[in-house]
């Protein structure tokens, strides 16, 4: 499917500097944070038809379109819902995407200089949480002139952003979709994410995270704990139905070490293509952020939020995503609605595991733009508006 956006750029704003530091959920300080962001079709002239993208772990700014120079083949990573006509219609949609804090794309994480000392943060940066990626977000959009979205929308890290939103800041969002999310990360969750976390750390070139200055980088751990992941986000049929038992670049087993099966090439290709794009100190801040995510721990405080506001979620699930089950979905479903807020929840056929939400699937894009399609009509946004 060709873009339907054509060339866009990446644009960045401060939106924290010295005289007015970003404050952690911690209490930690960021004395200055630059957003990198894009942004897709017009804002109306009541502002009312801006929707806010929320990007999972190894995502970025560039959700849709190309930039100049980049192969036409390859657009940004969720170009087949965003653009004119699809379920994210930038025809009557003002669309925005930005690289969360602590990330590695453009926007303030490990990676920056640290204003006080001249030197890239590393492990120095302090551990941020949900809330506070939500803090930048709402902080670029003051920027943009916007108070009220008419949706939010993420899949996996990027519907905790989501749903995290609505429960601190109710009021601020018409419509929230969380999709393929999980409201507490499980026991084996939490496993993977320790043992990518020590592939990084054990790495000989990771120097405590300080290895900016070495001419080396760990690589090697960083391209590992992108294989372990990714296994995570596939479903079994979706890895038999392209790869069975089938040899590499031979027609009968070499009986070694080396990469043999096509599934073995696979991985080393996504682990190296990941350490070319991505920052291993981004991979366990992001990682951890998802660990220490609990958003109904105060039940009581979650009911007072919820009624606050007049949110209305869409919660969604993939039958083969095993990383956030169905199971997953159906419980923030429920902590949802026993606070009082309006649901609907569907669970979505696909092969493609935890990453079908990257899918164009039909009955997934049409479920979406069902529910921006209702949201836009209470708001008198028509298809012509934009």
């Amino acid at each position: 499917m060709p873009s339907g956006i054509g060339l866009v750029k990446t644009r960045r704003a401060v939106v924290f500097d010295g005289d007015r530091p970003l404050k952690l959920g911690s209490g930690a300080e960021v004395n200055r944070v630059e957003v990198a962001y894009e942004t897709y079709g017009e804002l109306n002239e009541e502002r009312s038809n801006a929707v806010f993208i929320c990007h999972a772990l190894s995502g970025d700014a560039h959700a849709a379109g190309i930039h100049e120079g980049d192969d036409p083949d390859r657009p940004g990573w969720w170009d087949n819902i965003i653009g004119p006509g699809r379920p994210l219609d930038t025809d009557r949609l003002f669309v925005i995407c930005a690289n969360v804090l602590g990330g590695c794309s453009g926007t303030t994480g490990p990676s920056s200089t640290d204003p006080d000392t001249g030197r890239p943060y590393g492990l120095r940066f302090p551990l941020v949480q949900v809330r506070d990626l939500v803090t930048v977000h709402r902080a670029l959009l003051a920027e943009l002139g916007i108070n009220r979205l008419l949706a939010a929308v993420g899949g996996s890290l990027g519907g905790m952003q989501v749903l995290q939103w609505v429960i601190d800041h109710p009021g601020e969002i018409d419509g929230a979709l969380v999709i393929a999310a999980s409201g507490r990360l499980s026991a084996q969750n939490i496993a993977f994410s320790a043992v990518a976390r020590e592939a990084i750390m054990r790495d000989p070139d990771f120097n405590d995270g300080d290895w900016y200055d070495t001419g080396k980088r760990p690589d090697s751990g960083l391209g590992l704990a992108r294989m372990i992941g990714h296994i995570t986000y596939l479903s079994e049929q979706s890895m038999r139905e392209k790869f069975g038992r089938r040899i590499q670049d031979a027609e009968v087993p070499r009986f070694g070490f080396d990469v043999d099966f096509q599934v073995e090439s696979y991985l080393h290709y996504q682990g190296q293509s990941f350490v070319e794009r991505f920052d291993a100190n981004s991979y366990l801040y992001l990682g951890r952020v998802m660990d220490y995510f609990d958003p109904f721990r105060d039940p009581a405080r979650v009911q007072q939020q919820i009624e606050a506001g007049d949110t209305s979620f869409l919660v969604l699930s993939f039958d083969s995503d095993w990383r956030f089950s169905t199971a997953h979905s159906k419980e923030i479903a429920a902590e949802l609605r026993l606070a009082g807020a309006p649901v609907t929840f569907r669970e979505i056929a696909s092969t493609h595991g935890h990453d079908s939400f990257l899918f164009a699937i039909p009955e997934y894009h049409e479920t979406v733009t069902g529910f921006i399609d209702r949201l836009a009509s209470e708001r008198g946004i028509g298809r012509e508006s934009g």
